[in-house]
């Protein structure tokens, strides 16, 4: 008489997902979990003369911070606020320069 087939029981078969969701999240979210909380330390921690690039490429540097918004200037005059979640990343830190004056050439 032969033997008929034994079901696996249910968490055997649960065995391989488990497996497969563990090396997902080892491999996906908890990087992409740091690099959120670095990120926001980042923009948290962004003050006067910091050098800066927006998502959109903009470099600039922040000449105000304010809650939800940061200025930044681009150019001699020129100037924009952006969000704080529009900047992406930080250049250079530079906290304790002041801002120097443009130097003329004279020809």
């Amino acid at each position: 008489m032969p033997q008929q087939p034994v079901a696996p029981s249910p968490l055997a078969m649960l065995f391989p997902f488990l497996i497969m969701f563990l090396i997902f999240y080892v491999l996906v979210f908890q990087p992409q979990t740091k690099a959120r909380k670095a990120h926001q330390q980042m923009l948290k921690a962004l003050k006067k003369y910091d050098e800066v690039v927006t998502t959109g490429g903009i470099f600039g540097t922040v000449v105000n911070v304010k809650p939800d918004t940061v200025t930044l200037r681009v150019n001699e005059n020129v100037r924009i606020e952006v969000e704080k979640a529009a900047i992406t990343r930080l250049v250079k830190s530079r906290a304790a320069e002041p801002e120097s004056p443009p130097t003329e050439k004279k020809a």
